[in-house]
This record gives structure tokens, sequence and C-alpha cells, in this order.
């Protein structure tokens, strides 16, 4: 679709002619250290800037290369940047330089910038990378007036790009950036050191050996923090919160108190730099009493820069030592070092990094002098900017406060995202002593519901835990439905989900029977095990299900309890929930099949790949794995499309193919139409494409559905769950009188998801006005808006959608906004 048709929008068609021979001119440079998704970045920022009619520049080394210049600043086409969206680390490269601290570096930086016409930056990079970058838009003008009096550019050009527009994206495995919830790597970070402990968890259980582990993150502890939330760590000593006084013995007793549970494992995630207020180590009891019971196993993971109150560090050798010392274990050092830069980056980081480059290019071209340089950021799932220098000035407030050990002070700047992941970890990795756990005469039920998901078990075991801490007994139904009918309900034990966080699937058992039929006999269950509340944790299938039971409160007063839904479900298509657990895991799972799928073309003649993806009607697997896969279309329900579409794809591909692509991608959701099906788009494409390409189908099928859960859903059930049964332990306070609970009210039968920026309970009956019940869609769906930038990246001409550019936000404002209701990773 041409973006001058009548097609567009108003708002679109006014936005685009008023870009259209702006003469407007992009360099995109990476600087500082690398990190996987830059690429994916870069490739989004070419490709808009095409797509909008601007000229992109490639500025290759970054600061370097802009002081250098010559070869080092060179036009971007299409074409240079295919086949990179997989790939880490900077194609265009990366490089400190120390001429760009000088004056008269950035001085010879304009000089070269202003030969190519260049008044528009977009760097990727870190803070240093980013504070650079606005000192250089704050000096411009008088440099180029150095330059107009030294003779080496005249008057006009002066004139002409007399203001330079600096938009930046935060690309750091750190996450040590204020004002973004994620920074563009972390997520990919994360997956390598998941990689690594969940491997080292295997081989380690065969010996009696403790494992030491560092991992990156310099000042930063967020890479450590979710680790120990993703790998379940007994105990995890970060930069922002180190250790007081008697940390030895806490430690200690917590893993005595672990193994006397029977705990095959512990795992210890220490920050470098981490000793106690007297610069003790770590006490030996810690050994003996793990030795006494025949411990087989401690994991020990460092993450580079943590510190104690005195700011005095601890090393991967300090803790070796006094492991093998104190301990006598068989001790290991890993040092994960440069391993978490490297490898593919995750579907998340390609989906972030695309949408930020997107989001560059338009505030660049929406700039005027007026404007403050810019981040690019993420909060919950939406993009937003925010002001370059607030970031900046909030990240070193963090560090100040570290020096000067206001630590509760240096959590909170951290922002919503660090101190809610550092809360929940707290109230689940520390059970309270038996004298301080006040029982609440409460009994919880808890049940998985639907198919499998991955980060079902990171959720039970969160509730079990959060459930525990806070007096109550917990049940555990199997089977879903069909067991809670059969009586197939026992007790379960903060012991009994150890080891669940990283597991696949379902160790409750789950089902997609629904309870209306057998409401009878679960109100007995309900009545014989005194269950005062429940928790479903499931898909489309758990959200009837909640429904059902909420209508037979009128006949069963057994369901007048406080009931919560947590979604999981591949599908993504819960109302209620911008984000289900087990749909990231699934959307890695499709990316990398794509990656393998695209690569086993290279070096052969031209080829095109049908795949076909889950998710029953809902198009948010094909959609968002198409995006971060770098498809050229994807087929979903949610969008009709009829043969005259497909013809004109075919077509499309047909004349990137006489080009210089070797490789096509077109992805087919399960149930996007009933006629179209997956072997008539293979035989379309296959006909049409004759002589110019030909074509493979695959059905990824059950492998989407199965697999280890990735970090983002190991944390987001783990934080998902914790909320929920918080919830729960409120509407028993709330609704418990003369002597039981009773609840029939709609806010006591509610559905926990995501919406945009926070967790949000949302009554089931409510939601059904949301709900395509025929369709088991929501009639609403958030993602539905980045469709358009699959298909700008893949070089169509469309409609994009930019009523909500321009948004500038402000730092302060944000973290102000109630942590307890965020979930952002």
């Amino acid at each position: 679709m041409d973006p001058s048709s009548e097609d567009v929008s108003q708002t679109d068609k006014k936005f685009l002619e008023n870009l259209s021979g702006s003469g407007k001119a992009i360099g995109v440079l990476t600087s500082g250290g690398d990190a996987q998704g830059m690429n994916a970045a870069v490739r989004a920022v070419v490709r808009m800037g095409i797509y909008v009619g601007t000229k992109v520049y490639f500025i290759h080394e970054g600061y370097q290369g802009m002081v250098d210049g010559g070869k080092h600043i060179v036009e971007a086409n299409w074409q240079d940047v295919s086949s990179i969206l997989q790939v880490g680390g900077t194609v265009i490269g990366s490089a400190r330089c120390q001429e760009f601290r000088t004056r008269e570096g950035r001085k010879q930086a304009a000089h070269n910038l202003t030969k190519h016409g260049i008044s528009n930056l977009c760097v990727i990079g870190g803070d240093g990378s980013l504070t650079g970058a606005n000192l250089f838009r704050e000096e411009w003008k008088g440099l180029l007036q150095e330059l107009v009096e030294e003779g080496k550019i005249d008057e006009a050009t002066a004139h002409k790009y007399s203001h330079l527009n600096i938009v930046g994206m935060v690309g750091s495995i750190d996450n040590d950036f204020c004002g973004t919830d994620m920074t563009i790597g972390t997520d990919s970070a994360l997956h390598r050191i998941i990689e690594v402990v969940d491997a080292i968890m295997t081989t380690a259980q065969s010996h009696q050996r403790t494992f030491v582990l560092e991992v990156m993150g310099r000042h930063c502890g967020y890479l450590a923090l979710v680790s120990a939330l993703a790998c379940g760590a007994d105990w995890v000593f970060i930069p922002e919160s180190p250790p007081g006084d008697g940390w030895e013995d806490q430690m200690c007793q917590k893993l005595s108190e672990n193994r006397s549970r029977g705990t095959r494992l512990n795992i210890i995630i220490v920050a470098e730099g981490a000793i106690d207020r007297q610069g003790k180590a770590i006490s030996s009891s810690v050994v003996k009493d793990n030795r006494a019971r025949k411990k087989r196993l401690n994991i020990i993971i460092i993450s580079e820069g943590a510190i104690d109150c005195y700011n005095k560090p601890i090393t991967s050798d300090m803790i070796k030592d006094l492991v093998v010392k104190r301990l006598g274990f068989d001790t290991r050092v890993t040092i994960l070092g440069h391993v978490q830069r490297g490898g593919t980056p995750s579907a998340f980081d390609r989906i972030l990094a695309s949408r930020m480059g997107v989001e560059a290019v338009l505030a660049l071209l929406e700039a005027s002098p007026e404007t403050p340089a810019c981040v690019v950021s993420l909060s919950g799932n939406q993009a937003i900017r925010v002001p370059l220098m607030e970031c900046v000035q909030m990240t070193q407030e963090v560090q100040k406060a570290m020096d000067e050990r206001k630590f509760a002070e240096a959590v909170k700047l951290r922002g919503r995202s660090f101190e809610n992941n550092l809360n929940t970890y707290k109230s689940l990795a520390h059970k309270k002593p038996e004298g301080e756990q006040l029982p609440s005469n409460f009994t919880v039920a808890i049940l998985n519901v639907g198919a499998p998901a991955a980060g079902m078990n990171a959720a039970v075991r969160s509730a079990v835990r959060t459930g525990i801490s806070q007096g109550h007994k917990m049940l555990a139904v199997t089977d879903g439905f069909d067991g809670f009918t059969k009586g197939q309900i026992k007790e379960i034990k903060w012991g009994d989900v150890g080891g669940w966080i990283g597991q696949g699937g379902s160790l409750l058992g789950t089902k997609r029977t629904l309870p209306a039929k057998n409401a009878n006999a679960i109100a007995e269950q309900i009545r014989s095990h005194n269950i005062s509340a429940i928790l479903l944790i499931g898909g489309f299938e758990a959200y009837l299900g909640l429904l059902e039971l909420s209508a037979a409160r009128a006949k069963y007063d057994e369901f007048c309890i406080p009931m919560v839904m947590v979604p999981a479900t591949v599908s993504n298509n819960v109302p209620g929930s911008d984000f289900s657990i087990g749909a990231d895991t699934a959307l890695n799972a499709i990316t990398d099949t794509s990656d393998r799928i695209k690569q086993s073309a290279s070096g052969t003649k031209r080829r095109v790949f049908i795949i076909e993806t889950m998710g029953g009607y809902c198009g948010y697997l094909a959609s968002m794995s198409g995006l971060s896969a770098g498809a050229d279309v994807a087929y979903i329900y949610e969008e009709k499309f009829d043969i005259r579409e497909l013809q004109s794809n075919v077509e499309h591909l047909t004349g990137k193919m006489k080009t210089s692509v070797q490789r096509g991608l077109v992805l087919r959701n399960e149930n996007c139409s009933e006629n179209y099906t997956t072997d008539f788009i293979y035989q379309l494409y296959s006909e049409e494409g004759k002589g110019v390409f030909d074509c493979r189908k695959n059905v990824l099928g059950h492998m989407q559905q199965g697999g280890s859960p990735s970090p983002f859903d190991r944390n987001f059930g783990t934080k998902i769950s914790a909320k929920a049964m918080q919830w729960i332990t409120k509407k028993l306070s709330e609704t418990y009188r003369q002597g039981r609970v009773f609840a029939n009210s709609l806010d006591t039968a509610c559905l926990l998801g995501m919406c945009r920026r926070t967790l949000v309970f949302q009554p089931v009956a409510e939601l059904k006005n949301e709900t395509d019940f025929q369709h088991r869609i929501p009639k609403e769906q958030w993602w539905l808006k980045l469709r358009p930038l699959m298909k700008i990246l893949a070089k169509y001409k469309i409609s994009y959608d930019v009523s909500d550019a321009g948004q500038m936000e402000h730092v302060d404002r944000r973290l102000t906004q109630d942590t307890q209701n965020s979930v952002a990773i």
C-alpha cells in the first residue's frame, strides 16, 4: 500500500507529507560496550529512515569513526541491513574514542557530519555514550561557528545545519540506565546466564561440588538479582542492597533449614565485593551444615560490582578460597564474562530494538531546535520518550547514593522494576521462622487449567511460598478441575516446590475440563477441605472456568470465596492482560527455529519458507515472531486477507528475490483462515514463484509449548503470582465475618493481568463484554498496532499509525508510580 493512497489515515498522511523531501539525513552509530539487539536497532533505523524518505548513514566504529570521517561514514541502503537481525554484537562496530572527549575532536566530528548533511544522530549505547552525545549537541552551534572562522565550512552550511538533533537508545546488558524498564541486550544476557546456570545444575547434581559464577553488571546488580529470581537462588548479594551485620549466621541458618527440608541444591548469588560489616568472609558454618547433611551442590553466582556497606569488594577467587578452606568442598569458579554479551539476541530484544529504532526515527524527524535530546524507552509494553539528561542525572544519582551508603535510596532510584524484583525475591527466598508464622486459619487451593505453558511451575512456586509466608495452608489440586472433582487435593509445602522454577510444562498436571457440569462435586471438595480461596493459573479455559465458578455462586455458597486467575498460555489470548505466562518462551522457540530454517537456505538458490505457528485464532505468536524473525508477512485471523493480497505478497517477494535477497519468510497463524490453509499458501507461492524461488513449509506444532521457560516467563510468573496471593490475603481479611469467609461481589472473582504498564485486577464478569467467545480472543489487542512495523521493515509501503508519537514523559513522574502494581521485568 502506498503511503499517499486514500487508505492512509489523515494523521499518517499529513505526517508523512511533512517528512517527505525534508532533506534531513540521519547518522546512526553504536558506542560503548556491545549488546545483543544493537543490530536489530540499526536495521530498524535504516529501514524506517528510508521508508520516510530520508538518507541514513552508518557511522562505523562509534565516535572514533565520527572523528576520523572518510570511509567510516557511509550511506546505508536497504540491503546493507539484511540478515543482521539475528546477529549479536554490532556490525557497524564500536570503539572507545579519547579524541571525542576533547573539543577539538568534537569539532572534527562536526565537520565530518556536515560534509554528509547529517544533523540528526541516533546513538545506541550506554549512559557515557549518551552523555557525550548531549554535550556534542550543546556545543554544536559553537563548533560550526569555529569551523566557519577556520574556513572549513561556509555560513550557508552553518545556517543549514544549525541545530543537531539527538535521540538515544540504551544498548547495555547491565540494565543500569534510569528511565527505561529494559535496555537493549539485557534479556539476551539473562538468557545466557540462565542457560549456564541450568546446565551447571544438571552436572553439579552428579558431584559434591560448589560452583562460583560471576556475572557482569559493574555497579548494577540487575543481572544478579533477576538471575536469582529466575533460578530460585537461596541468597543474593547485590551492590544496591549489601548485607548487614550478622549476615553469615542468617545465611547459614537459611541453608541449614533448606537442607533439613530435603533440598538437594543451594544457590547463592553474590555480587562482587560483598563482605560483612567487619570485613570477615563467609562463615564456615555454611559448609559444615551442608556437609553434615550430605549436601551435594552449592552454586555461588557473583555479579561484578557488588559491595558491602563499606564498599569493599569480594572476588570469585575469594569465595572459592573460603569455600575450599572452610567447607572443604570441591569448588569451581565460572566467570561468564563476555559470554553474556555474545550469541544471538532473544525475541524480546529483537522486538524491543525494532520498536525503539522506528520510534527513534520518528522522534528525530519531529524534533525542533527547542526539543531536548531524548531517549526512547520502554515502560510496560509502551514505547515512550524521556529527556536524555534527566535519565543520565538519575543514573548518576544512583551511584552517588551507593557511594554515600544510602542503599535504600539507591534501590528506589533504580526504578519500579528493580525495586519490585528485590521485594519479590526477599519474600520468596526467605521463609519466616516457624514462631513468626502466625497461621491465618485460611486454606488456599491452587490449580492449573488448560494447556501447559512454560512458566506455570514458576507461578505455582511463587504462589505457594507467598501464601505460606502469609500464614495460609496451601493445597495443590492436580489435573485441573478434573482433579478437583475427584478430590486429587493435597497440602503443598515450602520445600515441595524447590527446583520448580526452571522446569517447563505443568508439574501439577493440567486439563481443559471446565467446572460447570461438576459444580456439585467441586463444591463438596471445597467444603470438605475447608478451602477459603482459589488461585487458577491457566489460559482461556481458566478464564471460562472462573466465569462458571462465579456464576455458580447463586446456587452454591461454597463458591462465595475469593477467586483469582493468573493468565498462562502460549497463545496470549486471555482478555484483561497484555501478556500471558508462556508466550515469551513460545516466541523464542519460533524465532530460534525460524533462524535455523532460514539459515538452511544459506548458499543455496532463492527460497521462501512458509511456517505455521500456534495460537488458535489469536495472531500474537505469528505477528510478534514475524517481527523478531524478520518475516515478510504474517497471516492472522484478526486481519482479513483475500486472494488478491496473497497474490500481492507473492509479487512483492518475487521482486525482492530478483535482486540480491536469497530468502523469504512467511508466517501463518494456524486458524487465520478456513480455506487459505498452510498447504494452499505453500502451493500458491510455489506455483507463482516458479523460475524465481522455490518453497518449503514447516508446521512447528507443540514444540512451541515445550522447553525450559525463558527468564521473562520465569520472572513474570513469579511476580504476578505473588501479587495474586497478596490480593487473596487482602480479600480474605475483608470478607471474613462471623467465623467464615463469604465473598459474592464481582470484585472477588478477578483476573490479574498486565495492562499497559501496571498489574490490574479486573472482575471476570466485566471482561465478558471485551471477549470474543466464539474465537477465544479479546475484542481489542494492543499488539495489532505493531503489525505495520513488520511490513515496513520488510519493504512494504503501508500506513503506520503515528497518533501516539511525540509523547515526552519525565523520569521523576514515572518513578513515583505505584511500584506494587508494576510487573516490569
